[in-house]
């Protein structure tokens, strides 16, 4: 069928185009008011999380202090314990969208007591919560490198900040050079994968939902982050556990999307062609097969992990290191 060329059609086209576009402002809107209640809850634990660190670097238990003795002084590096915070609150909201995502892409949501339409608005939400988190967590690390570097001017501060923070590759201390590039790419593939739901319409629905499964990547750059540069997280105690721990039902969720998806389109042995639907093609099906066999070996690997006590913790030194971020920066 050939399109209308029309001077009449082609101003119904423009016009439901501005209508799409239009429901898609109306869209986010929504979803941004609705996120508030949410994003007021990640407040409230962020500071319960920030006062926690606090009280524990005031006391000495701090396995920050450990790993960085100079940082003895919550009062000088509360924007570096802030930033732990927004960066402990974004990790746990990132978990819980995924796993929101995960239950409406498996089999178990025709199950759920909540509504399909409950479930995708919390799906949406706490991802606009956890986009801001990630993004607070950033700021606060760049605000706390700006606040080091007395040796520079202020201009030259904030590009340090700035550029340690957020250029790959730019951070020269330490784990840091692989820790924040890998946490750089969980931000920088958040924001638009988050916000392509708006868009939808216009990059058409099936291109949505194959952008969309990237988001996993983005949760697995975050806990990887977390376990390189966690402070908390370094030694092999139950901080750690915890966190491999939390692990295990997302990648059981996952490995049962895989094998059960909610749309009969992905499933491995592809639709009945009395469905009508198009059949997968052999890639599709061996790609998704190798899929489950990584998947189903990532959840025996965490069980191995959390029950042999081998987590990649590093142990507790006797005597801690006196190591600093980065040498402060002179000026030219």
């Amino acid at each position: 069928m050939l399109p209308d060329t029309t001077p009449e059609g082609a101003e119904a086209t423009a016009s439901r185009g501005r209508g799409r576009r239009g429901a898609d402002r109306v869209a986010l809107r929504g979803d941004l008011r609705a996120a508030v209640p949410d994003a007021a809850a990640a407040l409230v634990v962020t500071a319960g999380v920030f006062v926690f660190l606090y009280v524990r670097m005031d006391s000495g238990a701090s396995a920050t202090v450990a790993v960085m003795p100079f940082m003895d002084d919550s009062r000088t590096y509360w924007m570096y314990l802030l930033s732990q915070a927004f960066g402990w609150s974004g990790l746990l909201w990132a978990w819980g969208t995924v796993m929101l995502g995960l239950l409406l892409s498996g089999p178990g949501v025709a199950r759920s007591p909540v509504s399909r339409q409950v479930l995708e608005r919390w799906h949406r939400t706490t991802s606009l919560t956890t986009m801001a988190l990630m993004a607070a967590h950033a700021i606060m690390f760049a605000a706390e490198l700006v606040r080091y570097e007395t040796k520079l001017g202020w201009i030259d501060r904030l590009w340090a900040g700035f550029a340690d923070s957020f250029v790959p590759g730019w951070y020269d201390s330490g784990t840091g050079r692989t820790a924040i590039p890998i946490g750089q790419g969980a931000l920088y593939l958040a924001v638009p994968l988050g916000l392509l739901f708006y868009v939808r319409h216009r990059i058409g629905p099936n291109a949505w939902r194959r952008l969309h499964r990237f988001v996993i990547v983005v949760y697995v750059l975050s806990v990887w982050h977390t376990l390189l540069y966690g402070t908390n997280v370094w030694y092999d105690e139950w901080p750690r556990t915890v966190l491999w721990l939390l692990q295990l039902p997302i990648a059981a969720l996952f490995l049962l999307r895989l094998v059960r998806p909610a749309r009969r389109a992905e499933r491995l042995g592809g639709p009945d062609r009395r469905a009508g639907g198009p059949r997968q093609s052999w890639v599709g099906r061996a790609a998704g097969r190798v899929a489950v066999v990584l998947v189903g070996a990532t959840v025996v690997g965490v069980i191995a992990v959390v029950v042999s006590g081998h987590d990649g913790g590093r142990a507790r030194p006797a005597d801690p290191p006196a190591a600093v971020p980065h040498e402060q920066e002179g000026t030219p």
